[in-house]
């Protein structure tokens, strides 16, 4: 028998949400959209009001072999620092990373904070021949920005 869309609660909804879109350790990002869906799966359990780091770190195959919360701020702002990035893709032996964070306020547009940040991850990252795919900023609903698509890395 079919439940109808007003059945089902919204735990369930974000449940199915979460299983359909959460790539797992082993899998292959396929781009900005995936990546996004991806990240965006990953903090449907977080707060929406607060703005929260993530970084997706990836092995020599571009698999996944961890997604991590790196910080979670305030509704403008989550404080970043690259050397906890760098020290955590060296423990894990990674050798590329997608960032991603969203702006509660629902806009995909890239702060300039965002744009220094993401500059000052792939020059550090650079240093230690690692690199950063894409910074995506994911705002309301399905939109993104992918610093990658736009030609800002």
């Amino acid at each position: 028998m079919y439940q109808t869309i007003e059945s089902i609660s919204d735990s369930e909804l974000r449940e199915e949400y979460v299983k359909r879109f959460t790539r797992k350790t082993g899998a292959r990002l396929g781009g900005a959209r995936e990546s996004s869906e991806h990240l965006r799966a990953f903090l449907s359990n977080h707060p929406q009001d607060q703005e929260h780091f993530v970084v997706v770190f990836l092995d020599s195959q571009l698999q996944i072999i961890s997604t991590e919360l790196i910080s979670s701020g305030s509704l403008a702002t989550a404080a970043v620092f690259p050397r906890e990035i760098i020290k955590r893709l060296l423990a894990l032996e990674s050798g590329a990373i997608v960032v991603g964070h969203n702006h509660p306020s629902g806009s995909t547009l890239p702060s300039s904070s965002d744009r220094a940040l993401t500059k000052k991850l792939a020059r550090a990252l650079e240093s230690i021949d690692a690199q950063v795919l894409d910074h995506l900023v994911l705002g309301s609903g399905s939109d993104f920005f992918s610093f990658s698509n736009q030609g800002l890395l």
